[in-house]
């Protein structure tokens, strides 16, 4: 649960050092990932080798003078492979195309900051079973994170004084990406409807996703993997496409 960006610190006791090394890795990583053209701020297409992401990316400008949208795309955000983060900005009054390239320039860094910070300060609570239930506990992570991206880009903002921000301002749409682990949609499907006899099609599921978390998770403990494959037709003919296949 907690690689990428959790691994990339030595986590410390006190609240500075992880909020000093939390700053720097984030702005680190915005660095690298723009130098390695994992970044993309224009229009275009994002498909880095060997990711299944991909992502397409237009503007036009509309009738009413300067264009003030602006939009991102950031492959492999985290240091995660697979995961993605997309936004668009679109900003309003005489300083909106500012405000929004501004905040489409602090955004992604301090919500990788923030993220890192929860992260820390979740690890640190000894009280919190993080096993109990994995899914509600990195939804809060990332709302959280978000939460304290989003009032620490508002308080930037009001601190720049190039940019009138009290008459401008700008729209902020984004998402971060991850939802499959170590299998994807397509290969979960194509995974069982391949298997023969229906009866086995979860259990190959599943060891295939054992395979997969060795490969490319090196190191880290293999985590409890299930799966449940529910087909449209009960049916024993070979080939059946299922309705849902759900590894967790």
């Amino acid at each position: 649960m907690f690689n990428g960006l959790a691994q990339s610190f030595s986590l410390r006791k006190g609240r500075n050092s992880v909020n000093e090394d939390g700053q720097e890795i984030a702005a680190e990583l915005a660095k690298e990932a723009k130098k390695n053209g994992l970044i993309l701020r224009s229009s275009g297409c994002v498909r880095v080798d060997g990711s299944r992401n991909f992502a397409s990316v237009f503007s036009k400008r509309g009738e009413k003078g300067v264009n003030q949208d602006c939009s991102i795309v950031w492959e492999e955000f985290g240091c995660q492979a697979g995961m993605i983060f997309c936004g668009i900005f679109d900003g309003h009054g005489p300083w909106g195309h500012f405000v929004a390239k501004k905040v489409r320039e602090l955004m992604p860094s301090s919500l990788l900051y923030n993220w890192q910070q929860t992260l820390a300060q979740t690890l640190l609570d000894l009280d919190m079973d993080l096993e109990s239930d994995k899914k509600h506990h990195i939804f809060n992570i990332w709302k959280h994170s978000y939460m304290k991206a989003c009032a620490a880009v508002d308080q930037e903002l009001e601190r720049l004084r190039k940019i009138d921000s009290f008459y401008s301002g700008t729209t902020a749409l984004t998402i971060v990406r991850q939802v499959w682990d170590v299998v994807s949609n397509q290969e979960a499907v194509q995974i069982v409807s391949s298997t023969p006899d229906q009866a086995k099609s979860a259990k190959r599921l599943v060891e295939f996703a054992v395979r997969a978390w060795k490969r490319k998770r090196r190191g880290i403990a293999v985590d409890d993997i299930s799966a449940i494959c529910l087909f449209f037709h009960s049916s024993t003919l070979s080939h059946q496409v299922p309705l849902a296949t759900t590894p967790k």
